[in-house]
């Protein structure tokens, strides 16, 4: 295993993290005052989705009465709001942890290398590996840890309009190994953006509901290519490659050439979200975080199906979008903490995810249960979500990341606004991103 890090102290970590504000700290600290004895839980949700973990929580507490859980809930920055609780000395016990922003608080010590734990439990161990998608366990494993246990997939995938597939005599493939090809998901497009006598879109072909430069990132990864090798603490990019830089340029000729998807502007006054819901687009990229909302869009009728893939690639692939629950290093409550993170990464607690159909549950007895289906009886290509893990490629485990991100932004977003042409990833972000990725 990696050399264990010993968790920073508060003047180190303040250090490290650039400080925090103020106000916000003393805010933020006040809500970890109280119930000492309660195990705190810290996490990011929807309303809807805060009800669903409520009921993982009950039926914890239920089942462990001895055992206190008291939420707190993430404002719009969730890692700011963390690394200010724990700057203060006061993290939660209890953290979510995001598969692209945990390695940074595993370097500095604040989560706990589980393995302290799963050395211990060696029965839970072998269930935890055995039960569910292997890929989205080991994105949380960092320099020889172990920093989170998966709770759901959150990958992409399309949703596409049913009522508008059916009247152009139309099919959603219903597995990720029958995704159209790039050729055919652009005739798919094709035939059906609509447009009016004076050539003005009426509904377009694709909308993309995720974040641009990372969707044209999975386009490029559908056409045979790495974000970046290797895949834990990577020191080089594949933003150079020919099958990376042809992936992005046909995401970004979808709205700047051929006028099937909208472009930056032609969003200004309507999201990809609304264009879908109101029926003006027939395909959505997203994840299972979009479903509530389709689902309660009055009279949308939608299915889900694969992304498309470069003419050289097999079966399509998603991303391994996942979130996972952590420890805190510091944590008072630790032995509680992971009877916690047992039980909602557990059969019950998965159970539990599984029926409330807010997230797709990663142990395989969930995501294929009873439960789950009917909590999508809407969905005829229900093996998009069920297999969706399976056929998901990684994104790359890297303290550096945020500052990678924010490259991608720069220089994939000029294509994506047709400023620049995919080509030119090789000259600025290649040479950037690996003089990044390899600094400390």
């Amino acid at each position: 295993m990696g050399e264990r890090r010993v968790p920073l102290g508060r003047r180190e970590f303040l250090r490290a993290t650039g400080g925090v504000g103020v106000s916000l700290a003393v805010a933020a600290l006040g809500a970890c005052d109280g119930d000492s004895d309660a195990l705190t839980f810290f996490f990011q949700a929807n309303p809807a989705e805060a009800d669903g973990r409520q009921r993982v929580i009950d039926e914890f507490t239920r089942r462990n009465p001895d055992i206190r859980v008291r939420t707190l809930l993430s404002g719009p920055d969730p890692m700011q709001q963390m690394l200010t609780f724990c700057a203060g000395g006061k993290c939660p016990d209890v953290l979510m942890a995001w598969e692209q922003t945990y390695a940074g608080l595993a370097d500095r010590g604040v989560l706990l290398d589980l393995n302290t734990m799963l050395d211990r439990d060696p029965a839970f161990a072998a269930d935890l590996k055995s039960g569910g998608a292997a890929a989205l366990y080991d994105t949380f494993a960092f320099e020889g840890g172990q920093y989170a246990l998966p709770e759901q997939w959150s990958g992409n995938f399309l949703f596409g309009n049913r009522t508008m597939f059916d009247r152009a005599g139309l099919r959603l493939p219903g597995r990720w190994e029958d995704a159209w090809n790039f050729t055919e998901f652009l005739e798919i497009c094709r035939a059906l953006t609509e447009r009016d006598r004076t050539g003005e879109v009426l509904r377009w072909g694709f909308v993309d509901t995720w974040v641009p430069h990372y969707s044209a990132g999975l386009f490029a990864v559908n056409n045979g290519a790495r974000w970046a090798s290797p895949r834990t603490v990577p020191d080089r990019s594949d933003f150079s490659g020919a099958a990376f830089i042809d992936g992005v340029q046909f995401y970004a000729d979808l709205a700047n050439r051929y006028r099937v998807a909208p472009n930056p502007a032609d969003q200004q006054s309507i999201s990809a979200m609304d264009l879908f819901t109101q029926g003006r687009a027939a395909l959505a990229m997203g994840g299972h975080w979009r479903y509530r909302t389709f689902s309660e869009a009055g009279d949308l009728d939608f299915d889900v199906t694969a992304l498309p893939v470069g003419a050289a690639v097999g079966g399509a692939r998603s991303n391994i979008g996942t979130t996972g629950l952590a420890i805190s290093a510091g944590s008072r409550h630790k032995e509680q903490a992971w009877e916690f993170l047992k039980f909602a990464a557990g059969p019950v607690g998965q159970a539990v995810i599984a029926e409330t159909g807010l997230f797709v549950p990663v142990r395989d007895s969930a995501v294929r249960s009873p439960g789950f289906a009917a909590a999508h009886s809407d969905i005829r290509n229900l093996d998009i979500l069920v297999d969706g893990p399976a056929h998901s490629a990684p994104l790359p485990v890297a303290v550096q990341w945020p500052r990678i991100d924010a490259l991608m932004d720069r220089y994939i977003g000029r294509v994506l606004r047709g400023a620049a042409p995919a080509t030119s990833l090789a000259d600025r972000l290649a040479p950037e991103a690996d003089e990044v990725l390899r600094s400390p």
